[in-house]
């Protein structure tokens, strides 16, 4: 009788514990199907001058979805680009929350409004005022507009329960203040792989930007069959271009897709503030199931002409 009773105790509890679950997943679903704040423009380059006023904006968006009004409120937040010791691959992490010379402004900017409402389908102007001083240092100076999604998701308009999410957006402002200027980069690696085993080439490249603005480097990757002059892969007329902020390092990678096997002829050209480096090598993709018989293939020969070398030994002894 004991046992009877703790089954269905055990039963029950099971039964309880789904039924919380799915709900809960249909609270959970419901939270990620809602719709959060937008911003526009994402970013956005201004030129600066010490002494004046730079009159700006960005608009935020209650998506078309919604069910509800949107309230947001406006904070200013740094801006920066680093990355962590060890992993090159882990650059252009932004990071909204230290200090330095290149986000003075944040203290120079004005916001015309720190909260507000949108009604589904709508949008709200949020007006800035950049305030230069007139000893503003020339150069980089980087700032982001934070918008914080700060709507009640308790319930929504048909009264569901619904998971309180907390979403946050930035639009980031790169600014130019004028004066004097250093545009000075490095290129410190550009890599091009002479060997490949699958078909994916990869060609990588670091550079630094040892000046005080940021700068676009630009990567134009080239390559050919090894026997034709028809491009298989080409950015010339449209190089790609990649941020590099002020006193930092910026590592790139670009790829194109090539045959299984075959030799190519590689060209990768990388510049930064007038300084070009171009690299170019001949590639041979090979998989490993081709070099494993190439290999066996050597072997064999290897092993016939020495039996072969013996052989014609024994017989001048003979």
């Amino acid at each position: 009788m004991k046992k009877y009773k703790i089954s269905r105790i055990l039963t029950a509890a099971i039964v309880t514990v789904m039924s919380s679950l799915t709900v809960f997943g249909q609270v959970l679903a419901e939270g990620e199907n809602s719709s959060t704040v937008t911003v526009s423009p994402m970013t956005q380059k201004v030129i600066l001058t010490p002494g004046d006023s730079y009159e700006g904006s960005i608009k935020v968006s209650n998506p078309n979805s919604a069910k509800y009004n949107l309230d947001y409120s406006v904070h200013i937040g740094s801006f920066s680009q680093h990355s962590d010791q060890g992993s090159v691959d882990d650059y252009g992490t932004v990071d909204t929350d230290s200090r330095s010379s290149y986000n003075q402004m944040m203290d120079w900017i004005v916001l015309g409004r720190k909260s507000g409402s949108v009604p589904p389908n709508g949008t709200d102007v949020i007006p800035f005022t950049i305030n230069v001083p007139a000893d503003a240092p020339a150069g980089g100076q980087y700032a982001t507009i934070l918008v914080r999604d700060e709507t009640d998701h308790s319930q929504d308009a048909d009264g569901n329960v619904m998971i309180k999410s907390v979403a946050q957006i930035a639009s980031i402002i790169y600014a130019e203040v004028t004066g004097e200027t250093m545009n000075e980069g490095v290129i410190l690696e550009n890599n091009v792989p002479s060997f490949l085993m699958n078909n994916n080439l990869e060609t990588t490249s670091m550079v630094r930007n040892d000046g005080n603005i940021h700068t676009d480097a630009e990567y134009i990757l080239q390559v050919w069959p090894m026997f034709s002059d028809e491009e298989i892969c080409t950015n010339e007329e449209d190089p790609t271009k990649s941020l590099v902020m002020p006193e930092t390092e910026k590592y790139h990678a670009e790829s194109c897709k090539l045959s299984a096997i075959g030799i190519y002829r590689v060209k990768q050209t990388v510049k930064i503030f007038g300084e070009t480096s171009i690299v170019e090598k001949t590639v041979v993709v090979c998989p490993i199931w081709l070099m494993f018989i190439i290999l066996f293939v050597v072997f064999l020969l290897i092993f016939y002409f020495v039996i072969k070398i013996k052989n014609r030994k024994e017989l001048v002894k003979k």
